[in-house]
């Protein structure tokens, strides 16, 4: 019976603790100005092949995944999905439409089914949680042939 409770407990007990610790994720302010853009694709472009991806941001530094360095973070690319279906509050999982470049890079090469896509940089923070108020690039809309 101490076995059986000890195993059904234990990810009881676990999942508790990172809904805790996932509630708990105070989002950090961005300095003020703060911003992320496209350098490429440019909105309406269409693209045959490979899509590659470069990113600005202006005003903040761009730092791997887990260094908590102040005004720092990297960056994230939603692919076909709204800004609005993203839990700010919350770490963004890992997924084909949330694209995570948590290894500080800049550039990035993606395969896209062909047919007309919405790209958006979403800056996150060292936990891969949002920026309060969100450092958010405009809609760009591109299709690949």
């Amino acid at each position: 019976m101490k076995r059986y409770l000890a195993f059904v407990l234990t990810p009881v007990l676990a999942l508790l603790l990172l809904a805790t610790a996932q509630a708990e994720l105070k989002r950090l302010a961005p300095p003020e100005g703060a911003s992320v853009y496209f350098i490429s694709p440019a909105d309406g472009e269409t693209i045959r092949g490979a899509v590659t991806v470069r990113m600005g941001l202006r005003g903040m530094g761009v730092a791997p995944a887990g260094i908590d360095h102040p005004n720092t973070g990297h960056h994230h690319l939603l692919v076909n999905m709204p800004l609005e279906q993203v839990d700010l509050n919350a770490s963004l999982p890992f997924s084909d439409q949330t694209r995570h470049f948590g290894g500080g890079q800049t550039e990035a090469t993606l395969e896209l089914p062909k047919g007309t896509h919405t790209l958006q940089l979403l800056f996150m923070d060292y936990r891969h949680v949002s920026f309060d108020p969100p450092v958010v690039s405009e809609v760009v809309t591109i299709t690949v042939e």
